[in-house]
């Protein structure tokens, strides 16, 4: 099982490491790591965020775990030698179209949350999020108007074919959860929403089992806060998914909770090939001081036993680990608490 770790920049440095050690504590046979440079530190290394050697290495190998990128230093760059380009570069090159955000409130944690407590404990969903087209993806530029003015675009555009394969996994992903399937765009605007939501209802006649509705994307931000218990799975756009699963993760309480999982078609002898993430960036302020919560980041790392390896019942005790540690009352800063980085990876092993 050959893993390739991409740390970046940051504190995806330091909370890819604590990941890192629950996965080798689990002692799974076969299990080998590679590391590789993404992001202003491959920009240093090789002179651009996603070298050729970090992209064969990712090629090569059944699973990749990411941490982060992003640096203040590289934002005068030229737009394609940003840190930020290594991501949307290994999602364009290796076909990672379908990006999964859980967002569920760890007990004990509900003071946490932006909301009252009795709402915030009603959080319990999936963001299916299209990561390969939009405006993310489309033509952009500057221009100068008629008048004189400048003026930047950018075109937005799915095509069926890209909706209906992550209507699919929207689909999948609800009949093995409460069958609910909440598809959000903004359909009364945008021609771009009108096919998304057409192309959705065509998909549902596959998948009588499923409940579907559909909600404009400024009413799901506002569901989203007022009564979070009706969403199970949520399946949307690239744009749209960016804001909505960010929002989702401080309705939880933080940033620091959430894991992500990128998928596209691609299977190796153990499952489906994925690039796995925490949700947070790279958090330049707190860089190096050891203070970052890495608890994304080992729940990213059991998404991937689950998903990329077919390795559920380690997965599961990964989660319980983190779920125990936290009802523990083990808290990094963003959760209130004073535990450093490699503090709370000792206490994850330790329940573990």
């Amino acid at each position: 099982m050959k893993v390739a770790i991409f740390p970046g920049d940051g504190i995806g440095v330091e909370v890819t490491a604590q990941a890192v050690r629950v996965l080798e504590s689990l002692g799974l046979p076969g299990l080998t790591l590679f590391e590789g440079d993404v992001g202003a530190a491959a920009y240093r290394r090789h002179g651009r965020p996603l070298p050729a050697e970090t992209l064969a290495m990712a090629r090569a190998c059944d699973a990749i775990l990411f941490g982060a990128v992003g640096d203040p230093s590289c934002d005068a760059l030229e737009r394609h030698l940003r840190p930020e380009q290594a991501v949307l570069g290994l999602r364009a090159e290796l076909g990672l179209f379908a990006n999964l955000r859980p967002a569920k409130t760890f007990a004990g944690l509900e003071d946490m949350s932006a909301l009252r407590p009795e709402i915030a404990r009603q959080i319990d969903l999936l963001i299916v999020r299209e990561l390969n087209g939009d405006v993310y993806f489309g033509d952009k530029g500057m221009r100068t108007t008629a008048t004189g003015e400048r003026e930047g675009w950018d075109m937005m555009s799915y095509c069926e074919s890209e909706v209906r394969r992550i209507a699919h996994i929207g689909f999948r992903a609800a009949q093995g959860r409460n069958r609910r399937l909440t598809s959000v765009d903004k359909a009364n605007v945008l021609e771009t929403s009108q096919l998304w939501r057409d192309v959705v209802i065509e998909v549902s006649a596959e998948y009588p089992d499923v409940t579907l509705d559909h909600l404009y994307v400024d009413n799901a931000a506002m569901q989203l806060v007022r009564a979070p218990g009706q969403f199970d799975v949520v399946v949307t756009g690239n744009l749209f998914g960016d804001i909505l699963s960010d929002q989702a993760s401080m309705c939880v309480g933080s940033i620091g909770l959430l894991a992500s999982a990128s998928l596209g078609e691609r299977m190796t002898e153990y499952g489906t090939f994925g690039l796995y993430e925490p949700i947070h960036g790279s958090a330049p302020d707190i860089a190096g001081q050891g203070i970052a919560n890495p608890m994304a980041a080992i729940l990213s790392a059991a998404m991937m036993l689950r998903h990329s390896f077919g390795r559920d019942a380690e997965a599961m005790r990964i989660e319980a680990a983190v779920a125990r540690a936290l009802a523990d009352g083990i808290r990094s800063g963003d959760l209130g608490g004073t535990m450093g980085t490699a503090a709370i990876g000792d206490a994850v092993l330790e329940r573990l």
